[in-house]
């Protein structure tokens, strides 16, 4: 069995106290990576730099490529209270450590289940909690003791600040990363150096303009996620999340002006 087994012995992490708790993240897995290769290993894997974390508590936000550029799963790399964490998409867990132990050969890492849980909350942090690094609105997680019950409209946030989610917006094998405003989101490192998928992401940055990508638009009526949007009758984009009056949608740039609609709902592209 490889070292990247999730059957592998589990590292002990002292619980932490908050008060009041967060919000629980049951959607969430959280995986311990050990070895001293294990920040290395990742760092020639990812899509952003993962350096900072080699001596202080901190979180990246990042993701995990195809060779030809093409999103294939996000997640978090954290350094809480010393220890190394993967926070992940529970959907997306299972195929993204197929992945690493496809790429890990020789290298001393152990990836386990880490004995804590994922809190997420606005507002005042709990000690030892981290920024959410993609955006201010997305305030703070922490990784310890189990959270409390689900009560932030994340989608209303995510709408707002045009934040793609894992499984709605970002869709394995469908995307790519600057389409989908990972360098707006701090998801990506231009300077970092090789990692899988990184020529693709260059050339996307420097050499073309994008003609695609997420987008927020105003809506009236509603349709549900993944409707596809139509520009005079041609195909413009798909929609997805909804919230107040507003909808994350990735459109063609070249077929967003003027009125748009997905099935009975009625779309205009926002500015900015």
């Amino acid at each position: 069995m490889s070292d990247l087994s999730l059957g592998a012995s589990q590292a002990y992490y002292p619980a932490m106290t908050t008060t009041p708790p967060g919000e629980a993240a049951p959607d969430r897995t959280l995986w311990s990576v050990t070895g001293a290769d294990a920040l290395a290993f990742l760092q020639g894997l990812v899509s952003n730099d993962l350096r900072p974390l080699e001596g202080a508590d901190g979180i990246v936000w990042c993701a995990l490529l195809t060779p030809q550029g093409k999103y294939l799963a996000d997640f978090f790399v954290v350094r809480s209270a010393g220890h190394l964490l993967i926070d992940i998409a529970t959907p997306l867990a299972p195929a993204t450590l197929r992945r690493l132990t496809m790429y890990r050969l020789r290298a001393d890492v152990q990836i386990a289940p880490a004995d804590l849980h994922v809190q997420r909350g606005l507002g005042l942090p709990p000690a030892g909690a981290l920024p959410d690094p993609r955006h201010p609105a997305l305030g703070w997680r922490a990784y310890g003791d189990e959270g409390g019950p689900a009560a932030i409209d994340w989608d209303a946030i995510r709408v707002a600040h045009l934040i793609p989610e894992t499984g709605v917006e970002l869709i394995p094998d469908d995307n790519y990363i600057l389409e989908a405003g990972f360098e707006r989101l701090h998801g990506v490192d231009f300077r970092k150096g090789c990692y899988v998928g990184q020529e693709v992401t260059a050339r996307m940055k420097h050499k073309t303009e994008l003609r695609k990508g997420l987008a927020r638009v105003a809506i009236s009526g509603s349709a549900p996620v993944g409707t596809e949007i139509l520009s005079d009758g041609k195909p413009a984009g798909t929609l997805f999340t909804q919230s107040g009056g507003e909808a994350i949608a990735y459109l063609r740039f070249d077929r967003a002006e003027g009125a748009l609609t997905a099935g009975s709902a009625s779309l205009q592209l926002l500015p900015g």
